[in-house]
């Protein structure tokens, strides 16, 4: 007789709560921490950073935990949110050498991937009753939280939030935010839809793109500070980058397009990670290629097998590759036209195990 009990059934990657509850059970809060993906973008630090303002608003005291890297222009949006930066690849290891605390609730913003919290899932997981989730995403772990704000036909994180910022901040709606809090919703609206040139921008994108910028964000400024204060070493790593390289035929010719980046190529450069933020996008401006890809080796800890990450970009139309599918071959994801994996795999035969998942 088999005593073993049987696995707990999987948690379906669904919204099971809803704007209202969210906002009572944060008001309800005496602290919040709020987490994201690690190497957190734009939208990511504009969801964390509007969310901190809309608490602070209703009176909640709120800090973020960011995995670095962190993008050198978060200074120019922290103000006062105080935030604590982990280690990379290191479980809830503080830069600042202090403990975690513990809060009364725990938001995680622009993700639910076990792969993108890894640093973090200690603190996580014996909390995710008293955690909720807000996110944009077409694949997640539902167990990272009991409660779940999920609209994948958002744009970008910042879309699906934006409403509960307005429920925190009491006001009448998104044109009606005060600008603290409006300027870092548009920030993720901004990057996560390349500038609004991307695919997944809707009539309600842009309709909220014109309200933030009613309650007076400055969009050229914003674009200044994110996409024209870059180190030249950026460019030096784009080069470096190019000479790796490859197109291949996996479903017309020419159509993949694959570039690679070691650890060496960074510390020569003196790049960091977030400087090869773009690059599978420019690959799609080559006619023929509907889907691209960066590799980018990353560090490990003595002893630890190699570690490899993707991204991976994809053109709409007819031809559409859909890159979320893609990604969760590699225990990934993301959206149809933008995701990302990590592999235990040296670059060579992680670019083997992506062509065969392209195929």
């Amino acid at each position: 007789m088999n005593t073993q009990s049987a696995p707990p059934p999987a948690i379906a990657w669904a919204t099971n709560s809803d704007t209202p509850a969210l906002a009572a059970a944060l008001r309800a809060a005496r602290s919040v921490v709020i987490v994201t993906h690690a190497k957190p973008d734009g939208d990511a630090l504009g969801s964390s950073l509007a969310l901190a303002r809309a608490l602070a608003r209703a009176g909640v005291g709120a800090e973020l935990w960011l995995v670095g890297p962190i993008p050198r222009w978060i200074g120019e949006f922290a103000g006062r949110i105080p935030i604590r930066e982990l280690k990379a690849g290191s479980p809830l290891a503080f830069l600042d050498g202090k403990p975690a605390t513990d809060p009364d609730l725990v938001a995680v913003v622009d993700t639910g991937s076990w792969t993108q919290l890894s640093e973090l899932r200690p603190f996580l997981e014996p909390r995710a009753d008293r955690t909720i989730l807000v996110d944009h995403h077409l694949h997640g772990d539902a167990a990272v939280a009991t409660r779940r704000l999920i609209d994948s036909r958002c744009a970008s994180c910042t879309e699906v939030l934006a409403p509960l910022c307005v429920a925190l901040a009491g006001v009448a709606n998104t044109a009606a935010l005060p600008l603290d809090v409006a300027e870092p919703l548009y920030l993720g609206l901004a990057t996560d839809t390349g500038w609004l040139r991307y695919s997944s921008v809707t009539p309600h994108t842009l309709r909220l793109a014109a309200d933030l910028i009613q309650c007076g964000v400055d969009h050229t400024r914003l674009y200044m500070l994110i996409e024209q204060q870059q180190p030249a070493g950026r460019w030096h790593l784009l080069g470096r980058a190019l000479r790796t390289l490859e197109l291949h035929s996996t479903r017309g010719k020419d159509d993949a397009a694959i570039m690679s980046l070691t650890l060496a190529d960074f510390a020569q450069t003196g790049a960091d990670p977030n400087d090869t933020s773009g690059f599978a996008d420019m690959l799609l401006t080559v006619a023929s290629v509907q889907v691209s890809a960066v590799l980018n080796e990353s560090p490990v800890n003595p002893g630890e097998p190699p570690l490899t990450k993707f991204s991976l970009r994809s053109k709409p139309g007819p031809n559409a590759v859909d890159v979320n599918q893609v990604c969760k071959k590699l225990d990934g994801g993301g959206h149809a036209r933008a995701a990302g994996a990590k592999a235990r795999l040296p670059i060579p035969a992680a670019k083997a195990a992506l062509l065969e998942a392209l195929k």
